[in-house]
């Protein structure tokens, strides 16, 4: 058996190792103790390693002042950011967070530790923590595979002597993507928690296969081999979107979820609730309430905080929602806002301009999701007792805000205690509906499960698929059906801002193009401020919209998957280069 090497465990030090780690990867978790006695893994020495990569399923709000997945992207047409580039990187650059194998390594080391004491564990047990252990490898295996597409694959303890893994070539993407469906099968199927909203269960192990499936089934629809590196393969597609709605079919109908009436309660409530000291009047929900969340990030005043919301209220500049994230909004009759009115109502005296009027026309998640106000440099607005905020684009980002909280919790950075939604129903009911549609055979009772809930919370009168698909949009240049589109639509406009879905969902449904400014110019277009009281004293007016920054943001299709650093090509020429770097 190869040596098992934990993390940092000083009761059980032999020895260390310091050039190994950095041969290996200098990504990885530091690796300070070699244990070769199978009697560590006890039942809770397992739970205190997998415990390890709870948080690494996603960042949720973030730590501190560390960004999260919710909110901070500089790659979305929903968004424009403050401080813009138009890509992450548009050469090979020499290093890249994100190609690491740290996950994928400490799983790995849990799954040949927890088979070493399997005969003591018992073989529920045992198969418990290795169910565990390849949940973490499997989106460990997923992440690498969106950003790098053709990764090196590594099933067990990698070593000095393994040269054809660490030398070797990178495996086929497609044959990578099988192996981490068998991960998930193999978790969902052991995995002896039904469900537990902070921690490891078989609904985060289903939640996690039914959003991998959705991508790699619409991925392999709409791949192209001269831009993705592989053809489109139907029979794959619709293997894995199958799988996606087989998943998303046992959460909707297991009777432990159901959906809320308060769309903005996924976002701003509280691991401890109680009575609001803003307004004793009120209760602050908190978020083991919230019916729809099946797993989530745990914060708390005291010992784990982040700084999403004084982010989106403060001084800081706010990376608001773009011209064409603002239109993706249908109109309250149901009928599409791309060609409707933008143009707010101004207020000399109190230096306003108010758009109060646009969201009482609109989806009513927007008028939650945005403010009824437009603000930027050189004309600001205060959201109950916050400082004069301003946006990049005008408009503002209200959707993770708590007014019920102190205003010091809200506006300081590394105080913010709301919870973040990781897996949810309506996420599940939208990934139910798409790969529905994919498939050919969304029907009413699938859209009476699904999406009709969060239409009807949206206040918008859709109740058939036939409407849907009776809603023709000129903004539709995606090349799908009316029926597709709404559906991408409702899961922009439900999910906007929410944990980079955007652009991994444009990546998946080989639409990337769209945020070409330069042919979609509302991308980096801001609100209408020809009429305002006082004009931004930051970037300029086009056509009466305000358009913070000019450099434009242009297509090429190698940004589909990340450059393969250029210092690990060094290391190993054999991983070649991704298409177009």
């Amino acid at each position: 058996m190869k040596k098992i090497i934990l993390f940092a465990l000083g009761a059980f030090t032999i020895g260390t190792l310091t050039s190994c780690d950095d041969f290996l990867n200098d990504n990885r978790y530091p690796l300070t103790t070699i244990v070769n006695n199978p009697s560590y893994w006890s039942e809770p020495n397992c739970q205190l390693q997998v415990d390890r990569f709870i948080d690494e399923i996603n960042l949720g709000y973030g730590s501190g002042n560390t960004y999260g997945t919710f909110y901070f992207s500089n790659r979305s047409d929903d968004q424009i950011p403050s401080s813009f580039q138009p890509w992450a990187n548009t050469t090979v650059p020499a290093t890249n967070g994100n190609w690491s194998y740290n996950k994928v390594r400490g799983a790995n080391y849990i799954i040949e530790g927890v088979r070493s004491n399997a005969a003591n564990l018992g073989s529920a047990k045992a198969a418990h923590f290795e169910g565990i252990a390849r949940l973490v490898r499997a989106f460990s295996y997923y992440y690498l595979v969106r950003d790098f597409g053709d990764v090196v694959w590594e099933s067990e303890v990698v070593d000095l002597s393994d040269e054809d893994i660490l030398f070797g070539p990178r495996t086929n993407r497609d044959v990578v993507m099988d192996s981490v469906f068998a991960d998930l099968d193999f978790a969902v199927k052991t995995i002896i928690t039904d469900n537990a909203r902070f921690t490891w269960s078989k609904d985060l192990a289903r939640a996690l296969t039914c959003e991998i499936a959705l991508y790699e089934g619409t991925f392999c629809k709409y791949r192209t081999q001269a831009e993705n590196g592989y053809a489109p393969n139907a029979d794959r597609a619709n293997k894995y979107l199958q799988l996606s709605a087989q998943m998303a079919n046992e959460l909707l109908t297991c009777g432990r979820y159901s959906f809320t009436d308060d769309y903005q309660s996924i976002y701003n409530s509280t691991k401890d609730g109680g009575t609001s000291p803003v307004d004793p009047t009120q209760n602050i929900k908190t978020f083991s309430s919230v019916p729809e969340i099946i797993f989530g990030r745990n914060y708390d005043s005291v010992n784990s905080r982040h700084s999403t919301i004084a982010y989106t209220c403060s001084s800081t500049t706010t990376s608001g929602m773009s011209l064409d994230g603002f239109k993706a909004f249908l109109l309250l009759d149901g009928t599409p806002g791309t060609n409707a009115s933008v143009v707010g109502v101004p207020d000399a005296a109190n230096n306003q301009l108010s758009i109060q009027n646009l969201l009482d026309v609109r989806d009513k998640r927007l008028s939650i999701i945005t403010d009824p106000y437009v603000y930027y440099m050189g004309m600001t607005w205060a959201r109950a007792g916050a400082t004069g905020m301003n946006s990049s684009s005008g408009f503002g980002v209200a959707k993770f805000d708590n007014v019920l909280l102190p205003v010091n919790v809200r506006n300081m950075t590394t105080t913010n205690y709301t919870c973040a939604p990781i897996y949810w129903l309506s996420y599940i009911a939208l990934n139910y509906a798409e790969a529905k549609a994919e498939l050919g055979n969304f029907t009413d009772a699938d859209f009476n499960m699904s999406i009709k809930k969060l239409y009807e919370r949206a206040g918008l009168p859709i109740t058939s698929t036939a409407q849907m698909s009776a809603i023709s949009d000129p903004g539709n240049t995606m090349g799908v059906s009316n029926l597709i589109y709404e559906i991408r639509r409702c899961r922009r406009c439900e999910l906007m801002f929410d944990e980079n879905f955007r652009w991994y969902d444009l990546i998946r449904w080989h639409q990337l193009d769209k945020l070409d400014s330069t042919k979609h110019p509302d991308v980096l277009l801001g609100a209408y401020v020809e009429n305002a009281p006082t004009k931004p004293t930051t970037g300029s007016i086009v056509n009466g919209f305000f358009q913070p920054f000019s450099t434009p943001r242009e297509f090429n299709y190698k940004y589909y998957l990340n450059a393969i650093p250029s210092g690990q090509l060094a290391l190993n020429p054999q991983l070649g280069q991704n298409p177009g770097w």
